[in-house]
């Protein structure tokens, strides 16, 4: 929009949230649900295998919609984008909190993640091309903090609701929030640019949203059987086809669906495998504690949940501070430093974890990862994308927010196969058994933070200019 103005006032900071507020109900309740599987098997009498679709199905459509957030960028109006992902939410919400029936708590969980897939990369696009450049880590940091916090409030709150109220409540209780946040959004966004006149690809659209469809099939596979299983490297190598397949299309295209340039930048490139590792890392630990905890360690449902919700206190107060680091001292110290605390966080989670049977270790010890987060994350995705061309920061966002979902089916699918494989090899002992696999997750995910930590180092130095050629001597007279 030709003449609008970037600046940092009430009306910015209250659409932000506005936006949040939905794209952390997304997330909140796809971590609380997973507190309420015993209690959906037994009302709805489905199995361990079908109960888990509560939460493939809702990342499955994540996968398909947030590739897209580009293109819904450029081809719509910001309020619009809003008021439909908020439409489509509490719809959602309410066929969920109603359902009679299995199936219609899934197809509720299913528009909810229509809602959730417009909303989050939504959020990051509306600070991106509204917040003053001076201040676009702070804000960055506001709009981070409210997806980063959710994982530790999801299982601690989804405990408390279905012990107190039963599992309908989680989706009741966000209701007059939401609708609140709706309110909210339609009197504060404001359009920072003209819609534009895009095609869309569907070519394009059904190969990249079928590529991730089976590697999220995969990766749902493998918790249970295994990564070398069968079905988990057939559907892997469906997935990496698919999406070569994409990117081939995308080279050739005029108008692609998401424009896989952006992955040429170094700075964004090592940036963005920074927060997929960490991503990974943390939605692994945001199952691993709370079941550990119930398992191995005898605690109810609502305690495990627990141990996560101090980091999620420290969190909360951190990530906006982050941002400003950035904004005042540039992107190195914070990126490294919260790289030094994730690391240093695994290496306790391994050394001391596990031992004595005692939980209130572990959640000291995760008070240590959201400062990674705090400091690293939003940094790291800022410093990423306000590299990038104007034109290209919407799919430099919109890749972003997908991976990152896609780094957590990662993480949670790891974590999960080996505690299962470490369980089948004792079954006599469950315990003991899920004892030592909590151990060799630990272990493996200090390894991928130690990883994680190089790239974030390597993200930050300076982009090596590319020399002048030489000039030649001026022949001698």
């Amino acid at each position: 929009m030709t003449g609008f103005q970037r600046r940092l006032d009430a009306r910015l900071v209250l659409s932000v949230v506005a936006i949040g507020v939905m794209s952390f109900a997304g997330v909140v309740v796809e971590t609380a649900m997973n507190i309420a599987f015993p209690a959906l098997m037994t009302e709805f009498g489905v199995s361990t295998a079908r109960v888990q679709w509560i939460t493939t199905g809702y990342l499955l459509v994540l996968a398909a919609i947030m590739p897209i957030s580009s293109l819904l960028n450029r081809r719509f109006r910001t309020r619009s984008l809003f008021l439909t992902a908020m439409a489509l939410f509490v719809a959602g919400t309410v066929l969920c909190a109603a359902a009679p029936r299995f199936d219609l708590l899934i197809g509720g969980r299913l528009i909810q993640g229509v809602g959730t897939g417009i909303a989050l990369p939504l959020m990051f696009n509306v600070v991106l091309k509204q917040a003053p450049l001076d201040r676009l880590g702070t804000m960055m940091g506001v709009a981070t903090l409210i997806t980063a916090i959710a994982p530790a409030v999801g299982p601690s709150l989804g405990g408390y609701l279905i012990g107190a109220l039963g599992w309908r409540s989680i989706f009741l209780i966000l209701l007059p929030f939401l609708l609140a946040a709706l309110l909210l959004g339609a009197l504060t966004i404001r359009e920072a640019h003209e819609p534009e006149r895009v095609p869309f690809a569907p070519v394009q659209f059904a190969a990249l949203a079928a590529g991730f469809t089976c590697f999220v099939l995969a990766m749902n596979a493998a918790s249970t059987a295994g990564f070398a299983s069968a079905r988990v490297l057939v559907l892997t190598g469906c997935a990496a086809a698919l999406v070569g397949a994409f990117c081939a299309l995308s080279r050739r295209s005029h108008a692609p669906l998401l424009r896989i340039g952006v992955f040429a930048d170094r700075t964004f490139a090592l940036s963005i495998l920074y927060v997929v590792l960490v991503q990974g890392i943390v939605l692994a630990l945001g199952y691993l504690i709370p079941y550990y905890a119930q398992v191995g360690a005898g605690a109810g449902s609502f305690a495990a949940g627990c141990l996560l919700l101090p980091g999620c206190v420290v969190g909360a107060c951190l990530t906006p501070f982050g941002g400003r680091i950035l904004d005042r001292l540039g992107p190195a110290r914070p990126i490294v430093a919260g790289a030094v605390f994730g690391a240093a966080a695994m290496a306790l989670f391994a050394l001391l974890g596990v031992r004595g049977g005692t939980t209130a270790r572990l959640a000291w010890i995760y008070l240590l990862v959201p400062v990674c987060q705090g400091l690293s994350i939003s940094n790291s995705m800022t410093h990423a994308l306000r590299g990038l061309p104007d034109d290209l920061q919407a799919d430099g966002n919109a890749a972003l927010n997908t991976v990152q979902q896609l780094g957590g089916a990662i993480g949670t699918a790891v974590a999960t196969a080996i505690v299962n494989a470490a369980q089948a090899a004792d079954p006599a002992d469950p315990v003991a058994a899920t004892t030592a696999g909590t151990r060799q997750v630990f272990w493996l995910l200090l390894g991928v933070m130690i990883v994680a930590g190089l790239l974030a180092g390597a993200a930050v130095l300076p982009k090596t200019p590319v020399a002048d050629p030489p000039v030649p001597a001026a022949p001698v007279q």
